[in-house]
């Protein structure tokens, strides 16, 4: 965002949007050190919790006092936290809204083991979230890389899920990478220059291709975000996951998910789909809008005035598109 560029942290964390076949306890895991003296783990506000999940625990927060069917919210990143989609807490008017961090970023219990940075793990930890809640079928909102994981885990577990809404979605990465390095091409020349040279040299913690990103992302990822709200979502991040899975970049994606493409499959959804996308996105409308026509009986809502990031750049239209469509989704189910 011009003006404000100087005042954000490092920021090549994406906000883009797996079966783990191992038992957990529903119960969140006490340390006990060496003398046997239990420690008493502080205790959280109403309606926040920790599941213990392979790997560590997650922190999770029930909302909501509605009677509808309960909506579970998939962040971005990968490695981010879900402090940015808070403001979609207003659709517990109509039903109970579950935000949580995944394993490794945000609240949860910092992770470093690679081989828990993959699909299978995330699905994994999400159903056994929806498990332990006790929900038996749910809606999903996921944005960015939080939208893989709402479809992997629509592929997993069909039977599971009412609805879909895939936000800004990243569903076609070797796309998504076209588009980012077309978007990096609106930068000013001495910004492009910069990409490149840092780019080459494998020099991408430099001052200089920092700047570069921070002028991507206040034109594509979020026009109008509060600081308090952009320190909280940033000092929680974690670089390691988002780095191993994305790349070093929004412009260079080199990580394990860089050949990811689950466009085949839309073919085969069988519940009812609501696409966003920001006018100014970095998830491209042309492309979403795209995939929405790959996928029976898909809407799709562009939020004006939005980048990559929605829920803050324009949260009003953002949380009456997801209310609208969860309304409409059980209205026919009651049909």
């Amino acid at each position: 965002m011009p003006g404000t560029a100087h005042t954000r942290p490092s920021m090549r964390h994406s906000i883009l949007a797996l079966t783990v076949l191992a038992a957990c306890s529903n119960e969140p895991r006490t340390p006990t050190p060496a003398n046997d003296t239990a420690v008493v783990a502080p205790s959280l506000p109403s309606g926040e919790a920790r599941l213990a999940v392979p790997g560590g625990s997650i922190w999770y927060k029930q909302s909501g006092s509605g009677a509808g069917t309960p909506v579970i919210l998939l962040h971005g990143g990968p490695g981010m936290t879900s402090h940015y989609l808070k403001p979609l807490e207003a659709l517990g008017g109509d039903r109970p809204v579950v935000r949580y961090d995944q394993l490794g970023g945000g609240k949860s219990d910092k992770i470093s083991d690679t081989t828990l940075f993959t699909i299978a793990h995330f699905v994994a930890e999400l159903d056994s979230l929806r498990a332990h809640l006790g929900y038996e079928r749910v809606h999903l909102v996921g944005h960015s890389w939080g939208s893989i994981l709402a479809l992997e885990y629509y592929r997993a577990h069909p039977d599971r899920v009412v609805s879909l809404t895939l936000a800004s979605p990243a569903l076609d990465i070797p796309t998504w990478a076209r588009n980012a390095k077309r978007l990096l091409k609106t930068l000013p020349d001495s910004f492009q220059r910069i990409v490149a040279e840092n780019e080459k040299a494998g020099t991408f913690n430099s001052p200089a291709y920092q700047a570069a990103v921070n002028e991507f992302y206040g034109r594509y990822v979020f026009r109008r975000p509060v600081q308090a709200d952009l320190d909280s979502t940033f000092a929680t991040a974690n670089q390691a996951i988002y780095g191993y899975m994305q790349g070093p970049s929004e412009f260079t994606i080199t990580g394990t998910l860089k050949n990811y493409n689950a466009t085949s499959f839309l073919k085969f959804v069988k519940v009812p789909v609501l696409f966003t996308v920001g006018e100014f996105d970095e998830a491209d409308p042309a492309t979403v809008k795209r995939h929405a026509k790959m996928t029976p009986g898909a809407t799709v809502v562009v939020i004006d005035s939005a980048a990559h990031t929605t829920t803050w750049d324009n949260p009003a239209k953002m949380i009456a598109a997801v209310r609208d469509f969860l309304a409409r989704v059980e209205l026919g189910k009651r049909k």
